[in-house]
């Protein structure tokens, strides 16, 4: 049982749930609050989601969600690759979040994606550095599972004796290979060696 949970990357899937988790709710969340006015009526105030500001956002965590399935579906090599390419999903969602918190709202791309009109004026544009952080938080999530995958070790080791099939068990034996055992004792006589007779090996030696 110990095994096979160690097999499976259980801890990077459970990063990357948590990681497209908080992307998805960043996305659904305001990121920046716009007011403009156009001189003729009142002001208006338009809130833009994340998913609208950092449009990669939902499909970054769509990518995340499937490569929960992905880490339990390929091995070895295929799974370090895979491991590469979700941390770089992470840097990816990181940059427009470090980039609003940074003061990368500007009136001029505010008002752009807020549609405004042309007449209108932005007079004023609010961040909320919550929202940014909360994708901070998945962007992280999400290149520490990716590095997980990334350095675990190979699960494809050799299986233990118990399962090795009885030619292999014959030959570990017969060259007196780990510890002597009773099933050794058998294989070896199995084999046309005599394990009471000592030799360059410990299990006996072939007649």
């Amino acid at each position: 049982m110990t095994s096979t949970v160690r097999r499976y990357p259980i801890v990077a899937a459970l990063a990357l749930a948590v990681a497209a988790a908080c992307l998805w709710g960043a996305g659904k969340l305001t990121w920046v609050t716009v007011h403009s006015s156009d001189g003729l009526g009142a002001d208006r105030t338009d809130d833009i989601a994340g998913s609208v500001w950092a449009a990669a956002l939902t499909p970054l965590a769509l990518v995340l969600v499937a490569g929960i399935a992905a880490v339990f579906a390929v091995r070895g090599l295929a799974l370090r690759g895979l491991g590469v390419v979700l941390a770089a999903v992470g840097v990816a969602a990181a940059i427009p979040a470090i980039s609003l918190l940074a003061g990368g709202a500007t009136n001029d791309r505010a008002g752009r994606i807020a549609e405004l009109k042309d007449r209108a004026v932005v007079t004023s544009v609010q961040t909320a550095p919550l929202a940014a952080a909360l994708a901070l938080v998945g962007a992280a999530a999400a290149v520490a599972a990716g590095a997980l995958i990334v350095a675990r070790r190979s699960d494809r080791g050799g299986l233990s004796s118990k399962y090795a099939n009885p030619a292999v068990r014959r030959e570990a034996a017969i060259a007196g290979d780990g510890e002597v055992s009773q099933r050794s004792l058998w294989d070896a006589l199995d084999a046309g060696a005599d394990p009471t007779i000592e030799g360059e090996s410990d299990v006996g030696t072939q007649r």
